[in-house]
């Protein structure tokens, strides 16, 4: 598909009239990152593809819609990884004043993520704008709690950035990262739950919400966890949604518990966000409830950071114990974040910690993926631009 085409297509699908994406454009991004591959038989069968077409496929989970260059959690990030191919959409999902459920990173990234600042809305933040001075960096809190919905849907998302030397609001708004960009970044349509909900069924894709933590103390002006918790799936049975086309995340092994046992149906494909900070991958021993465990109480899906999944040995990628060991117990893995790191010239950041010594270019983001979905047998995995995932997955037939 050409680009023109490809904006075409962009340019004339809207909420009110959604299209379902059955054909990729993936865009410049994966041959360049195949270019910067070392010689070898991966790089031969990813060239080999190239070219051809790539269809929407569940491997390719769209972390956020596509902030690597679209704001996220926004209608138009959400419509450009469609086009890119992801066949899962994420919704991370928080609560306002009002108690409606709102697609956002986090209760308290308002400041970030729109431009709240620079509104009339900016006297309701928790923290208002304090500019930088000295030592003390340019601050602000603004929450979704902070607003009603109807408050919420004034704003416009934004890339997800600050400017922590700031002096004034405009300056605060605009820190993006250079690897970003700015020319979608103006006006980013937010969504309540429920509309992203219509909107990834009518593109065609499943849904893979995340009960984000709440910022304020639980029980909230009535709403408990476990309402909260309900609240999500409620939205789901509302829409008619089938459970085995959502995958409900969470970091708190409460809410994923919570569902198993309240809501069967959908809690078998419940996801556990495993980021505990007492972990060693490479240490079964500190697996604390064990993969076996885990398993027993219901948990089907569990999804780490990358870097818990991969290790190094002699020089080479290869699976870690832990991803050794949540096979062995019959978990199914899926794992994050391809494309949130920046170039992978100096060892990939965060993202590839456990790994960084041998990360020294682009090019390596393939290998990973390539040792994660051959090796460790990961069911997919998120990205902040699917191009990249959707056009491996197609290359090497996943689903």
């Amino acid at each position: 598909m050409k680009l023109s085409l490809a904006l075409t297509l962009f340019a004339s699908i809207s909420l009110a009239a959604p299209t379902a994406v059955t054909a990729a454009d993936i865009g410049p991004r994966p041959a360049w990152l195949v270019s910067q591959m070392e010689d070898g038989p991966l790089k031969d069968k990813l060239q080999a593809c190239l070219g051809n077409p790539v269809q929407p496929t569940l491997f390719s989970i769209a972390h956020r819609g596509a902030p690597l260059q679209f704001p996220e959690h926004t209608e138009e990030g959400y419509r450009a990884a469609a086009i890119m191919g992801a066949g899962i959409q994420e919704c991370d999902v928080t609560f306002t004043a009002d108690k409606e459920l709102v697609c956002r990173h986090s209760q308290n990234d308002l400041h970030t993520t729109t431009n709240i600042l620079a509104t009339d809305l900016a006297g309701k933040c928790t923290r208002g704008f304090t500019p930088a001075s000295g030592d003390q960096p340019a601050s602000a809190e603004c929450r979704t709690s902070d607003l009603t919905l109807a408050e919420f849907k004034k704003l416009r998302g934004k890339m997800d950035s600050a400017n922590k030397k700031a002096e004034t609001v405009e300056a605060y708004l605009n820190g993006t990262a250079p690897w970003r960009t700015e020319l979608y970044g103006a006006a980013g349509t937010l969504l309540t739950h429920k509309e992203s909900i219509a909107l990834f069924k009518d593109l065609g894709a499943k849904f893979t919400p995340e009960l984000k933590a709440p910022k304020v103390a639980m029980p909230h002006d009535g709403l408990s966890q476990q309402d909260y918790a309900q609240k999500l799936i409620d939205e789901y049975k509302e829409a008619g949604i089938p459970p085995e086309d959502v995958f409900a995340q969470s970091f708190n092994l409460q809410d994923v518990l919570y569902w198993i046992e309240n809501e069967p149906e959908f809690g078998k494909q419940a996801v556990y966000l495993d980021a505990r900070r007492d972990l060693n991958p490479l240490d079964p021993s500190t697996f604390s409830p064990s993969m076996e465990e885990l398993k027993k109480m219901g948990v089907n899906y569990i999804a780490p950071p990358l870097f818990v999944l991969v290790t190094l040995e002699d020089g080479k990628f290869v699976p870690s114990p832990y991803a050794v060991e949540a096979r062995k117990a019959g978990l199914d893995l899926i794992t994050w974040t391809l494309e949130r790191s920046g170039p992978l010239n100096s060892g990939g950041g965060w993202y590839y910690q456990s790994i960084g010594d041998a990360i020294d270019s682009d090019g390596k983001m393939l290998e990973v993926i390539d040792v994660l979905a051959q090796e460790v047998g990961v069911r997919g995995i998120f990205s902040d631009w699917p191009a990249t995932t959707s056009f491996y997955a197609s290359c090497m037939g996943l689903n």
